[in-house]
């Protein structure tokens, strides 16, 4: 049997996720964000999270937990991360059985936590060096309605239920060419003591340091508020830019891209 946890049962499954510095399963555990399911209430043996495109494991590997069904309203795929510990690969193998040709490994990479390491000046001159022709602000409710609208930018504010829920928990920065979205750096997801970045540019865009901006200006943000900007790295370039403003690499780790959730 596998249960659904509440949140006054999360306690219940933390032990399980030990020390995983994962900022999602943070959100989870304090009853911020997303949802749990385990195979036991009292006395759980093996644990799952889902929040977003997220799904962790930890505990002894259990099939029932890996083809449970995901439903996500974003997109029809879930990114599944096996544990970093001794069961990992465990995990790892069921995953692939469950799922065959429809996942996909991948490389991601942690970005290191490291309250204090960010230097403002540093942050200041990059949020300073936006061209003339773009205007950066902070995501207000106009911003966030054409958050709404494109692929690329969804996820800025996808885990909000609306403006005012994002207002209330949420954070975000936006460049802006002759008032359309172009750019942005925003809260994927929240949790008590910060938030995860997520960050993108509309492809005819690119390559003008639009996201160095907005990335700079929400961690300045973030700074103000006392929130620590949590970052997760798809890709080397997320790993560049990361580090360009002030963060450090931690190391590179296995998941998995599952898609067709509809027929699991």
């Amino acid at each position: 049997m596998i249960y659904k946890i509440e949140t006054e049962q999360m306690n219940n499954i933390a032990p399980l996720f030990g020390n995983w510095q994962e900022s999602l399963i943070w959100s989870c555990l304090q009853g911020c964000m997303g949802e749990a399911w385990a195979d036991s209430m009292q006395r759980p043996e093996a644990a799952r999270i889902l929040l977003a495109d997220f799904c962790f494991f930890a505990g002894t590997a259990n099939r029932e937990l890996v083809k449970r069904e995901i439903k996500n309203q974003v997109r029809e795929f879930v990114i599944m991360v096996p544990p970093l510990d001794e069961t990992g690969e465990d995990w790892a193998r069921e995953i692939e059985q469950a799922y065959g040709e429809n996942c996909r490994r991948v490389e991601r990479y942690a970005i290191k936590k490291e309250p204090g390491i960010f230097d403002r000046e540093h942050l200041e001159k990059i949020a300073a060096s936006l061209a003339g022709e773009y205007e950066v602000k902070l995501i207000d409710e106009k911003i966030f309605a054409q958050t709404r609208k494109s692929q690329w930018s969804v996820d800025f504010t996808s885990q909000f239920a609306d403006y005012e829920d994002y207002r209330s928990r949420g954070l975000g920065a936006a460049a802006l060419y002759q008032g359309e979205l172009v750019s942005g750096a925003s809260s994927y997801t929240v949790y008590r003591e910060g938030i995860e970045i997520e960050i993108g540019t509309r492809e005819d865009f690119r390559r003008k340091g639009l996201a160095s901006v907005c990335g700079a200006r929400l961690i300045l943000a973030c700074m103000e508020r006392g929130w620590y900007p949590s970052w997760d790295a798809q890709n080397l370039w997320s790993v560049k830019l990361a580090e360009k403003l002030g963060y450090h690499f931690d190391r590179a780790y296995p998941a998995y891209e599952i898609y067709k959730l509809s027929g699991n």
